[in-house]
């Protein structure tokens, strides 16, 4: 089993930043690739970014290549996404999710452990 917390979600201006963190626990952290999805409300869940176990592959969705960052820390069993330019169509409960694979998913069937999602509103 994995346990995967998020943080750092909150209230911010369009064109403002954040950084979301996801610590995982409970397996070898550098075998789990992960990934962030969002879900807004009355929509379904969508992929946001995926990283390898590495960290030498990234994958993005097309809505926030070069305003979002996927990065992760192996030694810190941490996953990160920095997202800048915000804007208000952002909005949604952000996930963490963890697959033990080489793969880097971007489904979310893919993925078998989900924290329990962080807020994020970006206000026009």
């Amino acid at each position: 089993q994995v346990q995967l917390v998020e943080s750092g979600g909150g209230l911010v201006q369009a064109g403002g930043s954040l950084r979301l963190s996801c610590a995982a626990s409970g397996r070898t952290f550098g075998s789990l690739a992960m990934g962030w999805f969002r879900q807004a409300p009355g929509k379904e869940r969508e992929f946001v970014a995926a990283v390898s176990r590495s960290g030498g592959v990234t994958k993005y969705a097309d809505s926030v290549k070069g305003r979002f960052t996927i990065s992760r820390d192996n030694p810190k069993n941490t996953v990160s996404l920095q997202m800048n330019s915000l804007k208000p169509e952002d909005t949604a409960v952000y996930y963490c999710a963890a697959r033990g694979s080489i793969m880097v998913p971007t489904t979310a069937g893919e993925y078998e452990y989900w924290g329990q999602g962080t807020q994020v509103t970006v206000s026009s």
